[in-house]
């Protein structure tokens, strides 16, 4: 017996049956247009099918009580009287005034109430307490509602998509449901499920829509190939990553596509669409566990709140925007020195981009009259501070540019936010800011520091955020590897064993309002960036998924880079856990009267970095992180201040 000979074990029938997908083939018959014509005007026809339906109840019920129940007179005058109230009722809650979703529970409840008025009607005018009564309502009832899901039926099998593709849905819940719904009421879709997957044991005989549970996870190649998919949906928003990269090996000797949905973060305030299915992306594989949050607190956070956001048109800045404009700020001012940057987020929230509003500024935070101006004109509640420089190697390069912007550009806005009485100020940090080797990582620990030192003077709450590298921002190591694939490679990654700590831009900004909800005035707050992730990892789940053979080489830790991220610096205090992924942890204050001191000794710090915490003996040269050599060193007494940025 060939294996197409065999019987299929996940269907009652043994075969699949194609009857289904010969119907949509075949094009619009008659019947399919009949169906349509009727669905459109389904309103008018139901009253004609309810009075048929009482008429019909009343003939059957006397029928079944037997001569002498009731009179020819009394059968007459009752069923009149239910048409009557029928129509008259349907029409007054609006049965029959497409008030209702056709085929609905709630028109089910309202045929009920009206069908529970008239048998009381009846019962207390016509025909006394006769069971007649009872048994003409009860079958009246069940064809009113029977003729409408005949209807509904109907309208969904001419509906069913034409030539979409058929395709196994894993996960039987709301997601699952919602999508199905989509996809067998669009006839031009682009999908046909035929099949469901969940390894629920509770679900192995559940139904949606009339699409069955066929099996479980583990049953996922042999399914697909019973059934003759074209591929694979996973429609459960959080999916883990080590099921994902299951389901993808068991199904790659299929050579069927894997395709998902998007977390729960990207969905914000709205439900999974047909439009949302892509294919696996490299950060559904790197085991982030999902980001749940409290959006009612973050909610009455900003709800009704000036909100301004620097750095808007960054990929931080731009999502922070996306998320803040989706819980209805009484403004949101975007700032950015880039225009092409503003352009793009205007025309993602407001579906154009003339550039007129008043709430899109162009601005440079170096420029410290400008932010007072649009400080004293936006008078802001909330500040989300995102505009920074992030490249490490060019600020290397060019170290007074990461200080003009990530340290003045800092106070700056410091300053135009404490001049109008900010309630809360939130600066975006990152991970380089602990226990800094980088002219990136010293910038951003200074200005840490500047918002802690504005927190100890001013009535607002001032906080940082902290959290390492973001997967698809710009400039990010994921979109590199992805070009240098495009090109033909070789992908270049800098050390076989670096690693990174990684999180999606949506889950890192939603954090980072649940931070700036919950967080403590004078404080970092460290988002939790779950395990660190080697980026040749990253570039070899790249390669497998281009299915292209791309040459990795190593090119060596650039100056100022560590092997492995740190969140924490030794330093900085006890870690005390706020959040289920947010900690606290305390940045020294720093005046801005001290500013310039730290600035004019920074050539003295270097030095002594690199006297005080040379690699122990025997340590790997290239991790570039400063371990420090036994013995108590002291700084030189000018630059005390920063002794928080090189103390192990």
């Amino acid at each position: 017996m060939t294996m197409s000979e065999q019987p299929n074990p996940f269907t009652p029938t043994g075969t699949v049956s194609s009857a289904p997908l010969d119907l949509a083939a075949s094009g619009t018959t008659w019947s399919a247009r009949m169906t349509m014509k009727i669905w459109r005007g389904k309103t008018r026809i139901q009253v004609a099918f309810d009075v048929a339906a009482w008429a019909v109840a009343g003939l059957l019920s006397s029928a079944v009580m037997g001569t002498g129940a009731v009179s020819g007179i009394e059968l007459g005058s009752a069923l009149t009287a239910a048409v009557v109230l029928q129509i008259l009722l349907g029409l007054l809650i609006g049965l029959y005034r497409s008030r209702y979703h056709y085929g609905s529970f709630a028109e089910y409840g309202g045929i009920a109430i009206i069908a529970l008025i008239i048998a009381c009607a009846l019962m207390a005018v016509t025909l006394g307490d006769s069971p007649f009564v009872l048994l003409a309502v009860f079958s009246a009832v069940i064809f009113m509602t029977g003729s409408r899901y005949l209807i509904r039926w109907s309208h969904q099998l001419a509906t069913r998509p034409l030539r979409g593709e058929r395709v196994l849905v894993v996960g039987a819940g709301a997601a699952a449901e919602s999508l199905i719904r989509q996809m067998l009421s669009d006839s031009d879709g682009a999908y046909l499920p035929v099949g469901l997957i969940d390894d629920d044991p509770h679900k192995r005989h559940l139904s949606i829509h009339g699409v069955r549970v066929r099996g479980t996870s583990e049953d996922i190649a042999e399914v697909a190939g019973w059934l003759n998919v074209s591929g694979v949906i996973v429609a459960i928003a959080d999916s883990e990553a080590d099921f994902l990269q299951t389901c993808r090996d068991r199904l790659q000797p299929t050579g069927k596509w894997l395709r998902t949905i998007p977390p729960l973060a990207e969905m914000v305030n709205r439900k999974v669409e047909i439009g949302d299915i892509r294919d696996i992306k490299v950060e559904d594989l790197i085991g982030r566990a999902p980001v749940h949050t409290d959006l009612a607190e973050i909610a009455e956070k900003v709800a009704g709140k000036r909100v301004l956001v620097t750095g808007a048109g960054g990929s931080i800045g731009s999502e922070l925007c996306r998320q803040l404009f989706a819980l209805h700020p009484e403004c949101l001012v975007m700032l950015d020195r880039d225009e092409t940057a503003l352009h793009g987020v205007e025309l993602t929230l407001y579906g154009s981009a003339l550039l007129m509003s008043p709430n899109t500024v162009l601005a440079d935070i170096r420029d410290r009259s400008a932010l007072d101006h649009i400080f004293a004109e936006a008078k802001p509640q909330i500040v989300f501070h995102a505009a920074a420089l992030k490249h490490l190697p060019m600020l290397q390069r060019f170290p007074e540019e990461a200080w003009k912007t990530n340290v003045h550009g800092t106070l700056n806005v410091l300053e135009a936010a404490r001049a109008v009485g900010v309630e809360t100020f939130v600066n975006i940090s990152t991970d380089k800011a602990a226990a800094p080797t980088s002219e990136l990582g010293r910038s951003k620990r200074i200005a840490e520091r500047l918002v802690s030192g504005f927190a100890a003077k001013s009535p607002g709450t001032y906080l940082s955020v902290r959290f390492g590298n973001v997967l698809g921002s710009r400039g990010s190591v994921l979109l590199s590897f992805q070009e240098q694939i495009r090109q033909g490679g070789p992908i270049t990654v800098t050390d076989p064993d670096v690693r990174r700590f990684f999180m999606t831009i949506p889950e890192a900004c939603q954090l980072v309002l649940q931070a700036a909800t919950i967080g403590e005035g004078g404080y970092v707050m460290v988002l939790d960036m779950g395990e660190p992730v080697r980026i040749v990892d990253i570039a070899r789940s790249l390669v497998a998924m281009s299915n292209q053979n791309t040459e990795i080489v190593y090119t060596g830790l650039r100056e100022g880079e560590k092997l492995d991220e740190e969140l924490f610096g030794d330093y900085e205090g006890t870690v005390i856990r706020i959040h289920d992924k947010i900690s606290r942890v305390e940045a020294p204050e720093l005046a801005p009267a001290d500013l310039p001191i730290v600035m004019a000794e920074r050539s003295v710090i270097d030095d002594f970095c690199d006297r005080s915490c040379r690699p122990q003996a025997g340590a790997d040269q290239q991790t570039g992180r400063r371990e420090p050599v036994g013995g108590s060193a002291t700084l030189p007494a000018p630059v005390r201040l920063v002794a928080d940025e090189v103390r192990p």
